[in-house]
């Protein structure tokens, strides 16, 4: 699964937020903050698909998407790639983020865990 952009994360959040939607749903939610045409909500969301970061399910003939990973794997996988740029060694307590409108106090304990999983080799005895 490629990493999201900058945008596919704002499309992600949408799904994270509101559950499975059609396009037609997507666009009301992304639209505004986005500004995006419905042709091209429609795009991103294939293209979002194809890289594997949402799926597609056809329910009464109607294109429904969703969110293919959950949104702590997201957050954490960016979260590590912010780690290695800042050369940061030491945990990384989530707690920083427990301010967020996105992030569950569940969210939280399991973000934690994954921020601050030992790495191969670095096990302590």
């Amino acid at each position: 699964m490629t990493d999201p952009s900058e945008l596919e994360l704002q499309v992600l959040k949408a799904f994270w937020r509101g559950g499975a939607m059609s396009a037609r749903e997507a666009q009301v939610v992304i639209a505004p903050e986005l500004g995006w045409t419905s042709s091209t909500t429609r795009t991103v969301l294939e293209r979002m698909v194809a890289k594997g970061l949402l799926s597609r399910q056809s329910v009464h003939g109607l294109a429904v998407y969703r969110a293919e990973k959950a949104k702590v794997d997201v957050i954490g996988g960016v979260l590590g790639r912010l780690r290695g740029l800042l050369e940061i060694d030491g945990r990384l307590p989530a707690s920083a983020f427990s301010g967020s409108q996105l992030l569950s106090a569940e969210d939280l304990v399991e973000l934690e865990a994954l921020l601050n999983v030992a790495p191969k080799g670095d096990e302590q005895p």
